[in-house]
């Protein structure tokens, strides 16, 4: 991959339908970074242990394609919670949340995965952005519901609001315990239709992005995904899953990300 490429996003029709009310939006891969070995292209994670130049450096450019400052590109600290903030101005210190939304022009918000699901929002009409992590946790704990009331008390409509799931990892590689299977279902017994049985005796396949959209829909937005698979298509996407099968000390992340220009 050469460092003089450039980022170029993954798009969603939906969300480009919007864009003539001034929202824009990429969900992005790991294409158009300068990160080298395991983090190699655009990995854009503070957490990581790669070179923290590079990763400037990969946070610069995602902030130059959305047409803000890299201090203007509001990511928060990410703790599997479901929790939504309401951005007003750039921070110094990143809030520890799973979702952030915004009235106000000129702030990106992006959200970090690696097969976690990242779910962008817009409601073009009432100039209100959001964008949340939802792993399985966030999603089961509320973290989308969470980012459509935050939206909602900014003066959105949850019927005007369009959501789409970015990549992140299928139920074809999403295995998981007996344990898990049974969270879900204590929580909803409808719950039980997102599981699949695995080859291994006991185990499960998880639909997180059948299950995602479905909790959307449920919150009254019109949901939609990309259908990217972030574990199984390597030369795009970093997957925590991956590595964690091959051992590898670390892995990367990508983010996803929205902002509405000042019109």
């Amino acid at each position: 991959m050469s460092k003089e490429e450039r980022p170029a996003p993954l798009r969603s029709p939906a969300l480009d339908s919007v864009a003539s009310g001034g929202v824009h939006h990429g969900f992005f891969t790991r294409h158009g970074g300068v990160s080298e070995g395991l983090y190699r292209g655009l990995n854009v994670g503070l957490g990581s242990k790669d070179e923290r130049a590079a990763v400037l450096e990969n946070r610069a450019r995602v902030a130059a394609h959305l047409g803000v400052t890299p201090q203007r590109l509001c990511t928060p600290h990410q703790v599997h919670s479901p929790y939504a903030v309401v951005v007003t101005k750039p921070w110094t210190e990143r809030p520890k949340a799973d979702a952030v939304v915004t009235d106000r022009p000129g702030l990106a918000l992006g959200v970090l995965a690696a097969d976690c699901g990242p779910v962008l929002f817009a409601d073009a009409r009432a100039r209100v952005v959001g964008a949340a992590h939802a792993g399985w946790k966030g999603a089961l704990d509320g973290v989308l519901e969470a980012t459509v009331e935050a939206m909602t008390r900014l003066g959105a409509d949850p019927g005007s609001i369009v959501a789409v799931l970015g990549p992140s990892i299928s139920q074809d590689n999403y295995e998981v315990g007996p344990e898990f299977v049974a969270r879900f279902v204590a929580a909803d017994a409808d719950n039980e239709r997102w599981f699949t049985p695995a080859s291994r005796s006991g185990h499960s396949l998880f639909d997180l992005n059948g299950y995602t959209v479905d909790r959307l829909l449920k919150a009254g937005v019109q949901a939609s995904q990309l259908g990217r698979c972030t574990y199984a298509d390597e030369e795009s996407f970093f997957s925590y899953r991956r590595t964690t099968h091959r051992a590898e000390p670390d892995y990367g992340r990508q983010i996803s990300a929205i902002v509405m220009e000042d019109i």
